[in-house]
Order: structure tokens, then C-alpha cells, then sequence
């Protein structure tokens, strides 16, 4: 049997209830908190963060609320928990966030009171889909009363619209799951506001077919690298 060795996380474990990692390369020169999507967990992005960490920015992945080791309900500290997990990687970096799906939604609502001066939404859900999962029952986490509330007050084309940040929005057009005129709009909201906005349709694929495409991977890289370099 072939044994495959991967690189670990420099320091792991438990903050606050969330379950994170962080890859940290020797000396730094920004940071990036990525966030997964729902039913998901962080594992599924350790890729990006040991890419990230080969081009000198930290990374820090979690487990979101009722998720993987995180354990518990989402609830309405979906939000502080991104600026929380970004307080765990040094201290002093340019600040980006990277999300797929309903960490894509998250990434965009929550950039603002996080600091974040670069965002990478990937395929993301929108607040009203969301909502419809939960009350459905079609996710299998657990959610806490406060989560709808949240949502319905946190819309992500709104927080897009007033985000002054660079946003790059990669959304493959074979999407099934949330389609890729939900990425269009918020595109055409943020350039209508003379905000930068980068927005690439893929061709093909579906809901998860970017997350881990080399190709995109590497224009996220390039995308957070230049913006965060100032």
C-alpha cells in the first residue's frame, strides 16, 4: 500500500468553539481566512491554504458552527466568526477572504467588519437560497433559531454593493445549484458603483467544479496576491 504524506497545518485546534487551522509560511506578507460551504468543512480547503502558504500568506481555515469539529448550531455569529478566526493568524497582515458556496455568501458579508481588503467569492449562495434550505430541510447541519434572522438582514448583493474592497466572483455556468446570474448581479451592482470587480464565467462545470481547479486556484492566488500587496 502507497503511503501519501501531506503537508500539516502549523498549529491546529480548538477557539472559541470553532475548530481551525492555520498554515503559516516563515515570514508572511498577508493573510487569508478561507471559508467553507455548508455541509462542508475545512479539510476541503487545506489545498488552497497549502497553496497560499507556498506563496508567503498565511491561511486559516474552520470549521463553521454545526459543522465537523466545531459541533454546535450555525447561528447569527456566523459573521463574527470570520473576524475571530482572522484574529488567530499574525497580527499586523493585509487581510482577504476566500469562500465557496455559503462560505461565498459569508465572505461577502462579512468583509466589511472583518477588515478584509480583497475578497474571492466562489459560486456563492445567496441569503434568500439559504433560507429556503434551512426552513426545507434540505442541509443536514444544525441550525440555531437566530440563523434565519440573520440572513434575512444580511443580504450579499447589499453588503457587495457597499464593499469597497476588490471582489473577484468565479461562478460556473452549469451551476445547478445556484445560478450563475446570482454572481452576474452582483457584478453588475459593484461596476454600476465604480467598485473593482473582477467577474469570471466558466464555462461548463457545476457547483463545485472551481473550488479546486488548479487554473482558478492560481487566479485567486494572483487575484489576493496583488490586491492585498499595497
Amino acid at each position: 500500500m502507497r503511503t501519501v504524506h501531506v503537508d500539516p497545518p502549523e498549529r491546529a485546534g480548538l477557539s472559541g468553539g470553532l475548530a481551525y487551522a492555520l498554515f503559516l509560511p516563515p515570514e508572511p506578507r498577508a493573510a487569508v481566512v478561507i471559508l467553507h460551504g455548508a455541509d462542508s468543512g475545512q479539510e476541503s480547503h487545506w489545498d488552497f491554504a497549502r497553496r497560499l502558504r507556498g506563496e508567503g500568506i498565511a491561511a486559516a481555515t474552520f470549521d463553521q458552527r454545526g459543522h465537523g469539529a466545531s459541533g454546535g448550531a450555525l447561528d447569527a455569529r456566523m459573521a463574527a466568526d470570520v473576524g475571530a478566526v482572522a484574529r488567530l493568524l499574525p497580527a499586523g497582515l493585509p487581510l482577504g477572504l476566500r469562500g465557496s458556496s455559503m462560505g461565498g455568501y459569508l465572505a461577502l458579508v462579512a468583509a466589511e467588519a472583518a477588515g478584509a481588503r480583497a475578497v474571492v467569492a466562489i459560486c456563492p449562495a445567496s441569503a434568500a437560497g439559504l433560507r429556503r434550505g434551512v426552513r426545507d430541510g434540505r442541509f443536514a447541519f444544525a441550525a440555531a433559531p437566530g440563523l434565519d434572522a440573520f440572513l434575512a438582514e444580511h443580504d450579499e448583493q447589499a453588503a457587495a454593493a457597499g464593499l469597497a474592497a476588490p471582489v473577484l466572483l468565479l461562478h460556473a455556468e452549469g451551476d445547478e445549484v445556484v445560478p450563475v446570474t446570482r454572481s452576474a448581479a452582483i457584478a453588475a451592482a459593484r461596476e454600476e458603483a465604480g467598485l473593482p470587480t473582477r467577474f469570471v464565467r466558466v464555462p461548463g462545470g457545476h457547483h463545485r467544479s472551481i473550488q479546486h481547479d488548479a487554473e482558478y486556484q492560481d487566479l485567486s492566488v494572483r487575484f489576493l496576491r496583488r490586491a492585498l500587496a499595497g
